[in-house]
């Protein structure tokens, strides 16, 4: 019966954002990341390293590990770097 109780909980934990902020923070990460990287390269920034890679999966890998506090905070720390390369 317990089993039955936990599937059925699921979906309801899901709806209730309960069980899915994390997977979407991450989700989120992930594509902000990835045009991050796609805008460092456009405009030749030459910014290196895991932060920006091309690497979906070492980003997923890595937001799962942190907070979604975290996780922002480097996407905006990113887009700082890329706001100054462009202005140049």
């Amino acid at each position: 019966m317990t089993t039955v109780w936990r599937r059925s909980a699921i979906p309801v934990l899901v709806l209730l954002g309960l069980a899915a902020p994390a997977s979407a923070n991450c989700d989120w990460y992930v594509k902000t990341s990835l045009e991050q990287q796609q805008r460092n390269l456009k405009l030749k920034c030459g910014f290196s390293g895991p932060e920006w890679s091309v690497d979906k999966g070492a980003h997923a890998a890595w937001c799962a590990t942190v907070s979604p506090d975290t996780s922002r905070a480097s996407a905006q720390k990113r887009e700082g770097q890329l706001g100054a390369c462009a202005s140049k």
